[in-house]
């Protein structure tokens, strides 16, 4: 998923910008964000990605990269059902407000998956739908093949910069971390 905003539904930026014209028409600096919808500790990230997101805007992509861990039951179709909000042209707003309940995800599961998007005016009925027809899940499967791949383990799990950070152990420190790399690496761009 690569819905760039954890504040709106705006489209993504486009993956590659030619580096020459002005500084806003250069690439942003990717964060890829490795996280699962069922996690606590992605519910807490979010802080810190409005707050980076308000400090670099365009700058910085953020992107969300499903990392579903077989201890959470419902993470999976959770992912699934990110993507499809993303697809109906809410996926940030989805994803804050399953993370946001967690514990009901945790509870009731799919149905609630489906309620949520109901409740923020999404297509309920095509949430089901693609649910049970599982035509997100090859999307799902790459993030989490690719997140295996490079020694992702757990959740939030951040790369920028070729730099590897592992939320999921401790959020201590790691946006300061986030806004060294991308200052750097803007610096680098200028």
């Amino acid at each position: 998923m690569s819905d760039s905003s954890p504040t709106s539904s705006a489209t993504p930026a486009p993956a590659s910008v030619p580096a020459s014209g002005t500084a806003s028409d250069r690439p942003a600096v990717v964060l890829d964000i490795w996280c699962e919808l069922q996690c606590p500790d992605c519910r807490g990230a979010l802080d810190d990605l409005r707050a980076l997101r308000e400090r670099y805007g365009d700058r910085l992509e953020l992107r969300l990269r499903h990392f579903p861990l077989e201890k959470h039951k419902h993470a999976f179709a959770a992912a699934q059902a990110a993507e499809e909000a993303l697809e109906q042209g809410q996926g940030w707003p989805y994803i804050e407000a399953v993370l946001g309940r967690v514990e009901e995800l945790a509870r009731r599961g799919e149905p609630f998956l489906v309620e949520v998007a109901g409740e923020l005016g999404l297509d309920a009925e095509e949430f089901d739908t693609a649910l049970i027809d599982g035509r997100h899940i090859l999307i799902v499967d790459a993030d989490q093949a690719e997140g295996k791949a490079i020694g992702v383990t757990g959740t939030p799990t951040y790369v920028i910069g070729g730099e590897r950070l592992d939320g999921g152990k401790s959020q201590e420190g790691l946006r300061e971390r986030i806004q060294e790399i991308t200052d750097r690496l803007l610096a680098e761009q200028a």
